[in-house]
């Protein structure tokens, strides 16, 4: 079970790697919070590459690849990031799993570089999806392919422990997932946006309601000049310009993925395609944001 502390009625623990708060309708008793850390402990390992027991890992060590049957949630996930490439020009991938271990950030956390930087592989040269007769999605590999979720993944598990306390009657939740938040039910709450270059201090607020509100920064996973988690898998090269992004989706995978993509995609094409609004910072301090962003900034 996660590591776990009390504030208020507020729910407080350690998962994943990074730091969770649970607001709800009722307090949380034993049952719901084992039932939590056991959908949590499945989602990590299935999908952590720093797990040697992961899916993910198990996956990367097929010498001649395989066929894997995947997770029930995986097809969402998998929905997300291909729509995402699609409309980042492959910048945004499921597969940059090797070219953040190149850079350094692997299992080992040894955070130098081994080499120059890889571009991620293109799907179909190493992967295929298939629903079997029983509606099961398997993936077929052809070499070692080391995936990486970290786009969306947190995003995806904030809605899945969100739909876990809601069939368990807990039907106004606050799932706050490290800055990835998803709001269910109640009034709404109000959340400052943290500065990426001064976390002390915010750039903006946002009311948010019955929707999922994620950030992403390169200063979240950062350990060298110029080297962060959020890579363009065209280069494999991680982005710069931008150094904050928040967007505002009616689910927490939607917006974990889309303040990913506004790294690597143009704002315009990914609101073509998804109904969010959004906001980000470049590194010389200007805001700009969508024409429906509806919280305010302070330019």
């Amino acid at each position: 079970m996660p590591s776990s502390a009390s504030a208020g009625d507020a729910w407080l623990f350690e998962a994943i790697g990074t730091a969770w708060r649970i607001d709800a309708d009722r307090p949380l008793d034993d049952r719901d919070r084992v039932a939590v850390a056991d959908r949590v402990e499945r989602f990590d390992r299935d999908w952590s590459r720093f797990r040697a027991d992961s899916l993910v890992s198990r996956i990367a060590a097929a010498r001649d690849g395989g066929t894997w049957a995947l997770p029930d949630d995986a097809a969402p996930l998998l929905a997300l990031y291909a729509r995402l490439h699609a409309l980042s020009r492959g910048r945004v991938s499921p597969l940059v799993g090797a070219s953040l271990e190149r850079l350094g950030y692997d299992a080992a956390y040894r955070l130098r570089p081994a080499g120059d930087a890889i571009p991620a592989p293109e799907w179909e040269e190493l992967l295929d999806l298939t629903t079997d007769d029983a509606g099961e999605l398997r993936l077929t590999t052809r070499r070692p392919v080391l995936l990486d979720v970290g786009a969306a993944g947190k995003g995806h598990l904030v809605d899945i422990v969100g739909d876990l306390l809601a069939a368990r009657g807990a039907t106004e939740t606050v799932v706050d997932g490290s800055g990835d938040i998803r709001h269910r039910g109640g009034a709404s709450i109000r959340i400052a946006l943290e500065n990426p270059a001064n976390p002390s201090k915010a750039v903006g607020v946002v009311e948010l309601r019955d929707a999922a509100l994620c950030a992403s920064s390169p200063q979240r996973r950062a350990w060298g000049d110029g080297l962060h988690h959020i890579i363009d898998a065209v280069t494999g090269l991680p982005v710069g310009g931008v150094i904050g992004t928040w967007a505002i989706a009616p689910t927490a995978l939607e917006a974990d993925g889309l303040a990913t993509a506004l790294f690597l995609a143009e704002p315009g094409d990914l609101e073509a395609e998804f109904a969010f609004s959004w906001a980000r910072m470049f590194s010389d301090g200007r805001l700009e944001a969508s024409a429906n962003w509806e919280g305010e900034l302070f330019r």
